[in-house]
């Protein structure tokens, strides 16, 4: 896979990001980077950045630039022209490097990037000098301002009036007791050329539970378990050109079919992430407040063009049980040149109870195991990670993905217990090896077996 030639440091603190590789076949897709060239601005895009004058030279500053815009949701239209023709001649110095990660990350990041450095025998003086002569620097706030789509709220969209077949796509698993909010919600949308999917794998399940609503379902009872097993049945068997994803835990807003449909009308967007506000676990995110390039993909509240299972093919089943099989779809249908918008105004809100789904089927975070003796990471993350990214972005991810896992889910947001889990690291250390080792294993079976996508 093809890495982009951007500040060097993205490979070290923010690996595993769509945006650090590019569509080997698109020819539209430079959205990180910026070039006068060959980028579009809006008028009040241009209001977005500040030329930042320390950098050394105009590669530096037009990728600074091009950071912050695309951060703050400007969308940057490129002609058709193939990605390498917008790489710069000149590469941002050692100092420029320090210069954008004080800009744009957090210190511990500032100073895990100087020790990968040191570990990679650069020259130390030259480091700690670059190191000490950028400690002043301030933290950008790359929110606000941003991009408002003022527009939006007026534009009338010539999709939403033409009334299109919205599948709404829903996996269940003994949650009856909140799959009923789930189809209320569903019942009172303002849109209604929807038909509801649901995938039953309830061992028992009480069908009668279904003859309760007014709205037509088609339920699927499915003996087997799987979240990917079950969504791949539920696209196999939808009319619908557009599929709307949706778990069965949690609460939408009566316009939230509506507004999937019109921003992937007003953006020419093929995907809208629907952005998803937890009631446990991190904070909301505050980039999740105004239309931006989407940089992951959530199955619990998204809607998809048929046309992009068409080329991409459906959900990897090697991901059945464990995690990050959204991801992976996310980035297949990246690579493949699909424009996913983040849209604030389709938003659910994610109870994340803890029976049921997936908290039966697995661990469903990441890098937090069931028990002490488990794989560490999730065998399925390492296995989307070595399957699109180089060796070191993976090492880099399991170092920076490793340590705060420490860290009980509930307690993830305490930013302050990070310097405490990497000490407690330093004192388990050979069982976190073994963890790892084990992940190891797993996913380099998972990918000598190949993946196991199926297709329309």
């Amino acid at each position: 896979m093809k890495v982009l030639n951007s500040f060097t440091f993205l490979k070290d603190i923010n690996p595993i990001w769509y945006y650090n590789l590019y569509p080997e076949n698109a020819e539209t897709f430079s959205t990180y980077y910026y070039n006068p060239k060959y980028v579009k601005i809006s008028e009040s895009g241009s209001k977005l950045f500040e030329r930042d004058e320390r950098y050394s030279n105009e590669t530096a500053k037009l990728l600074d630039i091009g950071y912050q815009l695309w951060n703050k949701g400007e969308l940057l239209y490129t002609e058709k022209v193939k990605f390498p023709d917008l790489m710069f001649e000149d590469k941002p110095s050692l100092k420029d490097n320090y210069i954008f990660v004080r800009k744009y990350f957090k210190s511990h990041r500032v100073y895990y990037f100087f020790l990968k450095n040191i570990l990679r025998f650069s020259n130390p003086f030259k480091e700690l000098k670059a190191l000490r002569s950028t400690k002043g620097i301030i933290k950008t706030d790359l929110i606000n301002p941003h991009c408002e789509y003022a527009e939006y709220e007026k534009f009338n969209s010539k999709l939403v009036e033409s009334s299109p077949l919205v599948s709404i796509i829903i996996p269940t698993l003994n949650r009856y007791k909140y799959l009923k909010d789930v189809i209320e919600d569903l019942e009172n949308q303002d849109y209604k050329n929807i038909e509801i999917i649901i995938i039953d794998q309830t061992d028992d399940p009480d069908k009668k539970f279904y003859e309760n609503f007014s709205i037509g379902l088609k339920v699927i009872f499915q003996k087997g378990k799987g979240q990917w097993l079950s969504r791949n049945e539920a696209v196999r068997n939808c009319k619908g050109d557009y599929l709307l994803f949706f778990d069965d835990d949690s609460r939408v807003d009566k316009d939230w079919v509506f507004q999937h449909l019109k921003s992937l009308d007003y953006f020419n967007a093929d995907i809208s992430a629907g952005v998803s506000l937890s009631t446990t676990g991190d904070s909301v995110p505050e980039n999740y407040s105004f239309f931006r390039w989407a940089d992951q993909f959530d199955s619990g509240n998204a809607l998809v063009k048929r046309k992009v299972f068409l080329k991409t093919g459906m959900f990897d089943r090697q991901f059945d049980k464990q995690r990050m099989g959204d991801g992976e779809f996310g980035m297949r249908a990246f690579l493949a040149g699909f424009r996913s918008i983040s849209n604030p105004l389709a938003k659910r809100i994610h109870l994340k109870i803890g029976t049921g789904g997936l908290r039966e089927l697995g661990s469903w975070d990441a890098f937090r195991p069931k028990n002490f003796f488990a794989p560490r990471p999730i065998p399925s993350v390492l296995y989307y990670y070595r399957k699109y990214f180089p060796g070191s972005y993976v090492v880099n991810a399991l170092i920076l993905g490793m340590y705060p896992s420490l860290i009980p889910y509930k307690w993830k947001s305490k930013r302050y217990l990070y310097p405490l889990s990497a000490i407690a690291a330093i004192f388990i250390f050979p069982i976190l090896l073994i963890q790892l080792g084990i992940s190891w294993s797993r996913s380099s079976k998972m990918l000598k077996e190949g993946d196991k996508i199926e297709w329309l």
